[in-house]
């Protein structure tokens, strides 16, 4: 349905004929941590996020999946070799 508390003419999956069945009643403001974030939207009563009813609870247990203002550390893993192993598997093979 078409929310009719918050995000006024976006559609929500809490919104039900009797109001909106979030925890509160309606969509909590964003936190510290999303600023910058590109998901964020304002509406006449403040910064909210355009994915999360509740971006408090995204941040709770650490990175926010849906930040786009965070840049993910991708460490590569090297794997030693064995090199008497390594020989082996190359002699197997011939």
């Amino acid at each position: 349905m078409i929310c009719e508390t918050v995000k006024a003419g976006r559609e929500c999956v809490f919104m039900t004929k009797k109001g909106c069945s979030f925890n509160g009643g309606s969509c909590h403001p964003i936190v510290e941590q999303c600023n910058g974030c590109e998901k964020m939207m304002e509406y006449e009563g403040g910064i909210y996020c355009m994915l999360y009813p509740d971006p408090a609870a995204k941040w709770a247990y650490g990175r926010c999946s849906s930040a786009t203002h965070v840049q993910q550390d991708i460490k590569s893993v090297t794997q030693k070799v064995n090199p008497l192993k390594a020989s082996k598997r190359k002699s197997k093979g011939k």
